[in-house]
């Protein structure tokens, strides 16, 4: 019985031991992870009953995070990005998300995460003018 009761004293020093322990472990984990940017083609797809008066963006930055060892094997030419502005129903400025298409399955086994930034494009639509 004695052993049990050497076993739980000191407890707070253990427990500040498993902390700091928890604490090194997780900065070590965060400090591999890095960021590549890279730009790719923006497919827009505009509606057919207006007409944008503002620029259409044509590229779009991409944030690829995870191990350095691994962000550097993506290929970008795989990553497709659109933004979809067909729902738009009146003139004025129009928000629309940036969706990225690729193999999820492949990133997250690498724990590798891809995001757009920006995360959506704005257009200033007008009524088309008929001729």
């Amino acid at each position: 019985m004695k052993q049990n009761h050497k076993f739980l004293s000191n407890w707070g020093v253990k427990v500040l031991s498993f902390l700091i322990a928890l604490l090194v472990v997780l900065v070590v984990q965060f400090y591999n992870v890095t960021s590549r940017v890279v730009t790719i083609p923006l497919k827009v797809i505009l509606p057919l009953e207006y007409e944008a008066e503002s620029l259409v963006p044509e590229t779009v930055d991409i944030v690829i995070s995870g191990d350095e060892s691994i962000i550097y094997l993506v290929e970008p030419a795989q990553i497709m990005a659109y933004a979809d502005f067909s729902q738009v129903s009146s003139v004025g400025i129009s928000r629309a998300p940036v969706v990225l298409e690729y193999k999820e399955d492949i990133y997250k086994k690498n724990s590798i995460s891809v995001k757009a930034q920006p995360s959506s494009v704005r257009i200033l639509f007008a009524q088309e003018e008929v001729q």
